[in-house]
């Protein structure tokens, strides 16, 4: 009897131990995804940048003129906090995605987001110095720090590996 009843407490277990389809992340990951972009990156407008990992993207949107001019000869750190100044923002796909999406004046159909979740808290770092392999452009190296996503069901997504966003380049006016 007794064996009786444990088989039927595991049975009743694993009926009803079954995920409730809440998506859950656990890590966010793109050091090793390169960065990319729609329209080259200016000094003076707002910059769209992001980074796509199969059905993954991470999006930053920079805050205007945080990409600075720079000081030829030095290297000059810009801060820029997130959300209030600049944008992070994690997505899930129901499939791979590709550039087209982000670049497309109307975003394909096709694969559809499934899951935003915004940074509510952390700072955009960028260092700004003249590229040493073109003495005509500025390269800026983007890092994040800090950066703190919460669910909407106010759970806070950890694991985040995604302090170096990347490089992106601005010319030196003449």
């Amino acid at each position: 009897m007794r064996k009786f009843i444990l088989l039927v407490l595991c049975c009743w277990g694993l009926l009803f131990s079954c995920s409730d389809g809440d998506l859950e992340i656990e890590t966010i990951d793109f050091d090793s995804v390169s960065l990319d972009y729609c329209t080259e990156p200016a000094t003076d407008s707002k910059n769209l940048l992001f980074k796509i990992n199969d059905s993954e993207a991470l999006i930053l949107v920079l805050q205007s003129g945080v990409l600075n001019n720079g000081t030829v000869g030095e290297t000059v750190t810009t801060e820029s906090t997130v959300p209030s100044q600049s944008q992070v923002t994690y997505r899930i796909f129901s499939d791979d995605v590709d550039d087209d999406y982000f670049c497309d004046d109307i975003p394909p159909a096709e694969p559809v987001v499934i899951s935003e979740v915004e940074a509510e808290d952390g700072l955009v770092i960028i260092e700004t110095m003249v590229d040493p392999d073109d003495d005509t452009q500025f390269i800026h190296t983007i890092s994040l720090s800090g950066i703190s996503f919460v669910t909407e069901d106010d759970e806070r997504i950890t694991n985040l590996s995604i302090s170096e966003f990347g490089d992106v380049y601005t010319d030196i006016p003449d």
